[in-house]
């Protein structure tokens, strides 16, 4: 009940909004600004990162308006642009590869250079601390591998806990195009997994 009453409020501070209501379409942002900032923060992995992403989705969305067709929600909708926004953001982050500062090791393998900053916070398990950051190294390395379109479907179904259905719909696919995403990303995942036992 109180999420239909949510979309009729939404509705209402859409058209108003769509009339030129500022304090309406600054409620919408309010509604959903952590949201968006917690997406962004996620798929990109830099805060610095994610607030320019937030600040330029909500920009999108307010120059945007007007062309809000009421096809979907406005959180399918703002969702769909910061997702959009975040793959122009990885794709241009693998092109340039200026991800974290990489050395490769005796061992061949790539290292995260910031994995190796020392933490002096007091840790309960410090075994237990070292073995969750070199399986989160390994985990993050894996994600490296996979397409931007690729890793932005798993984390959005896996980390987002998002359905297929409305991860299609935010990225303009259908929900089967999704779920073979999905599938492919977690095949490469095991596999490049298994490669780094």
């Amino acid at each position: 009940m109180s999420q239909a009453l949510g979309r009729i409020n939404d509705s209402d501070l859409i058209r108003a909004a769509q009339r030129g209501d500022r304090v309406a379409f600054e409620t919408l942002v309010r509604q959903y600004d952590q949201a968006v900032l917690r997406l962004a923060l996620h798929l990109t992995g830099s805060e610095a990162d994610a607030q320019d992403i937030y600040q330029e989705a909500f920009l999108k969305a307010y120059r945007h308006i007007g062309n809000f067709r009421f096809e979907c929600s406005f959180y399918t909708w703002i969702y769909r642009i910061v997702t959009n926004l975040c793959l122009d953001y990885l794709r241009k982050r693998q092109i340039r590869k200026e991800d974290a500062p990489v050395i490769v090791d005796s061992g061949g393998q790539e290292v995260d250079l910031l994995d190796r900053v020392s933490d002096d916070r007091a840790m309960a398990n410090p075994e237990r601390d070292l073995m969750a950051r070199e399986l989160g190294a390994k985990i993050n390395l894996a994600l490296g591998r996979l397409t931007p379109r690729e890793r932005m479907v798993f984390e959005l179904k896996h980390y987002q806990g998002l359905r297929l259905r409305t991860i299609g719909e935010m990225l303009n696919t259908t929900e089967e195009t999704a779920k073979n995403t999905l599938f492919r990303a977690t095949q490469k995942l095991r596999n490049a997994l298994a490669a780094m036992r």
